[in-house]
């Protein structure tokens, strides 16, 4: 799908901040607001802008804290598919934030989230590693978050939380 410019300038105006009303939108490309309520409309209308989210940082919270980890899947691809069933298959479970399909030694980059390692771990060794197609697993804990998806976290400094990529 082609845009023009002004629609991919204002996905990267709310891909930064969703909470940006029509208003501050329209003020930051120089449109009306009807102009920029029908844009976000149609990126909307055509899953370029998928969801609004909010970033949390859980470990802030007591009893909220978890546990996520990064995943490292084999997969034997199956034909004419690929690695669509296997992912597919993978995806649907609601432990299950993120997957990937990866260059490299693994196949898929899995991202999980519990509520404790034993919880993350039962689901490696009694979902995950059953899954026809998947060869072998290498699980990695998350110790510590300093930045996600260009936000810094652990920062007293709130103008340094959010980092703008150029």
């Amino acid at each position: 799908m082609k845009l023009t410019a002004t629609e991919i300038e204002i996905a990267e105006i709310l891909e930064k901040d969703a909470r940006l009303t029509n208003e501050d939108v329209a003020k930051m490309t120089n449109l009306s607001i009807e102009q920029t309520r029908e844009i976000i409309k149609k990126l909307e209308d055509q899953n370029v802008i998928v969801r609004y989210v909010s970033l949390v940082d859980w470990t802030k919270i007591d009893g909220h804290q978890g546990v996520t980890a990064m995943i490292d899947v084999k997969v034997t691809p199956k034909r004419d598919v690929g690695f669509q069933n296997v992912a597919e298959r993978i995806y649907r479970h609601s432990e299950v934030k993120s997957v990937y399909l990866m260059s490299g030694t693994y196949d898929l980059s899995v991202v999980v989230e519990g509520h404790s390692v034993n919880e993350v771990a039962h689901f490696v060794t009694q979902k995950l590693s059953t899954i026809d197609g998947v060869i072998s697993t290498t699980t990695h804990f998350v110790l510590k978050k300093y930045k996600h998806d260009g936000t810094i976290y652990d920062s007293n400094d709130k103008d340094k939380r959010i980092v703008v990529s150029p």
